[in-house]
């Protein structure tokens, strides 16, 4: 009895028009920011390392950007959390791994990864 309540009140918080992501997409996360009275969207752009929880309600990715003076920014978005405005995918890249740890000690022209043509 509690699990298909539980089932079904997860039912309701899946996100309808969340994207099929894969590690080493480069995407654009759109995030909702409440600063005191104001809101404003927010993009964070980069390379998705990490995909983590399935397709669940508890799922989430981690992205990471290289900011300013090549410092590199990791964030994990929970996939189905109402924060989140929209996610676009702007490419596919080849990967062989599950995740891209590795990309964290690479620098330049090293840390590219091969663009997907479909």
């Amino acid at each position: 009895m509690t699990n298909t309540l539980m089932l079904s009140v997860e039912q309701e918080q899946l996100r309808s028009d969340m994207p099929a992501l894969r590690i080493g997409d480069t995407v654009k996360v759109h995030q909702r920011i409440i600063e005191g009275n104001r809101e404003r969207v927010q993009i964070f752009q980069g390379v998705i390392m990490r995909l983590q929880g399935g397709s669940g309600v508890n799922s989430s990715f981690t992205v990471r950007r290289i900011a300013s003076h090549g410092i590199g920014v990791e964030r994990t978005f929970l996939s189905h959390s109402p924060r989140l405005d929209k996610i676009e995918v702007l490419r596919h890249s080849k990967v062989r791994r599950a995740q891209l740890y590795f990309l964290r000690e690479r620098r330049g022209k090293s840390a590219r990864l091969r663009e997907l043509r479909d």
